[in-house]
């Protein structure tokens, strides 16, 4: 076992507490909920999943949907429990069934430039929900703006001695980081209970985690009426789906940093065991959160083995300190919280793809939309931003000519490449986009009009080497292009086109286009050559 990995799981157990008890109250279950779920999470991912960074607990996502969904159904605590139960339990199997479908492709719908912009924004929402902590004030419920706004109403119940424990615990989290083979965030727990009984910091105002009763007990079913079990299945997929938004933006973020390869269907099918494991121990829905992962990172994780050492090191620490643990003060949770994520605020990601000039407002999309329409409705915006912002690229008309390179073979972008020469009365056009019903009809057009305005070109390729396939708007609007270039007096070669678009013409009757088509440029204008010769 590598020592990275035993400082790293040390490190990340010290924040599995803080995330734990800040959970469970979002959720408005007991912390031995959260606590349970942390423990068998961890330890079951890091034997079935494969990123490295990930551990998988509960999360403040899937939490808060937790507690507004169960609360609607019953205030009768037992019940509430034994629906949360059945509702991990379905949570797991859901996700199972998934990757047993082989679903996980799905996740590819997520790009890249949307996971930076949703570790982003999701960094700045969990830390500003740190926030009410810190100031000791009461957390305002809504987006983070809303947050904001109440914790500056708020201003005058700030407490001073609360702000000053979080803030010398944020300093010392951060100056230990120079220390990586110093277990930080456990250092500074063990820090915050001597201050708290030293200097009777509740007394001065300051909230601790109090008394944490752990049991595991076999999970029992009261009586549960039928229309409020029916209730959980609404309850179910906005549940499955925040944690694979959540969790597969973590992993693969995380991923993209290290140029680590993760399966997706082996992800869902660790998170459903994870989420099995839980309900087992009446605990909460568990996903790969953001803060954990990004403290894994941060603290060096190599293996999977830190979040096995992490699970094992928060469970040890609560069965042997539990009653020191109650003296815990809650702002240096969320200054270990706070300090986790504190790297994750690096914009250089998102300022790269704005020097690339592709997709920064994509990310940004993504960013903001976390921020303003939470985890899961930010993430949805997000994906649906990526894929306008493909059809927008798709669906505009982008034409490059073609000239032959010298002697050779090579037919390249006469506006890049000064030494290539056009062919004479010929006009090669490459679409650069594939063909399909959005932008078939607008490209062909713009090649007709180019050709009306030169009289000398009597003859036109098309190049179809970027459209593996086409669909029957295409097929109809290369059909109908051709006869208006014949209309015109001028003739339709196509070049590169593939045997599937070869099969489509042909049942769509045009025999004497599938005639005049080639597989590569040079034999299109070879024909021409040898109809001259003759």
């Amino acid at each position: 076992m590598r020592r990275a990995d035993i400082i790293a799981g040390l490190s990340v157990a010290g924040l599995m507490l803080p995330e734990a008890v800040a959970y469970a109250g979002i959720a408005g279950l007991a912390p031995q909920h959260a606590i349970l779920a942390a423990i068998v999470g961890a330890l079951t991912y890091a034997a079935i999943g494969r990123s490295r960074f990930a551990i998988v607990s509960p999360t403040s996502s899937s939490a808060a949907i937790m507690a507004a969904s169960l609360g609607t159904l019953t205030a009768d605590p037992a019940v509430k429990i034994a629906l949360a139960t059945i509702t991990v339990a379905l949570v797991g199997i859901t996700f199972l069934a998934a990757s047993l479908a082989r679903l996980g492709g799905l996740t590819g719908f997520v790009s890249r430039p949307v996971l930076r912009g949703f570790a982003f924004g999701l960094a700045i929402t969990i830390i500003l929900n740190q926030m009410p902590l810190v100031f000791g004030v009461t957390p305002q419920a809504g987006n983070v703006f809303g947050l904001v706004a109440g914790l500056l109403s708020d201003f005058g119940a700030w407490n001073g001695v609360s702000i000053a424990t979080g803030a010398a615990a944020l300093f010392l989290l951060l100056a230990l980081r120079r220390l990586p083979s110093i277990p930080g965030a456990f250092i500074v727990l063990a820090a915050g209970i001597a201050a708290s009984i030293l200097f009777d910091l509740p007394g001065h105002g300051v909230a601790t985690v109090g008394i944490i009763e752990l049991s595991i007990a076999i999970p029992s079913l009261p009586h549960i009426p039928y229309p409020m079990l029916a209730g959980l299945a609404e309850l179910v997929i906005p549940l499955v789906l925040i944690l694979l938004a959540e969790s597969w933006g973590t992993m693969r973020a995380l991923a993209l940093s290290h140029g680590d390869r993760i399966e997706p269907n082996r992800e869902l099918a660790a998170l459903g065991m994870a989420n099995l494991a839980s309900a087992l121990v009446q605990g909460l829905p568990v996903g790969a959160g953001f803060s954990a992962g990004s403290a894994s990172e941060a603290a060096g994780a190599r293996t999977r083995a830190a979040g096995a050492i992490a699970a094992t090191g928060l469970a040890l620490l609560m069965l042997a300190g539990v009653r020191l643990v109650a003296h815990l003060p809650q702002p240096v949770l969320a200054a270990v919280v706070i300090a986790a994520l504190s790297h994750a605020l690096n914009p250089q990601p998102i300022v790269r793809l704005w020097r690339l000039g592709r997709d920064q407002y994509v990310a940004i999309g993504a960013a903001v939309g976390v921020l303003a329409l939470g985890v899961l409705n930010g993430m949805l915006f997000a994906i649906l931003l990526s894929i306008a912002a493909l059809v927008r690229r798709l669906a505009s008309p982008q034409l490059v000519r073609l000239g032959r390179l010298g002697s050779s073979q090579n037919f390249v972008d006469l506006a890049r490449h000064p030494d290539a020469t056009p062919i004479p009365g010929v006009a090669i056009w490459r679409p650069a986009e594939p063909l399909f019903f959005a932008n078939a009809e607008a490209v062909l057009s713009l090649i007709a009009s180019q050709q009306a305005a030169d009289p000398t070109i009597t003859t036109v390729v098309v190049s179809l080497e970027e459209s593996f396939d086409v669909d029957s708007s295409a097929v109809d609007a290369l059909i109908e292009f051709d006869a208006r270039l014949r209309m015109n007096g001028a003739r339709l070669l196509l070049a590169r086109v593939r045997d599937t678009v070869r099969d489509l013409l042909m049942a769509a009757g045009a025999h004497d286009l599938v005639a005049r088509s080639s597989y590569s440029v040079d034999d299109a204008v070879a024909g021409l050559s040898q109809e001259t010769d003759r």
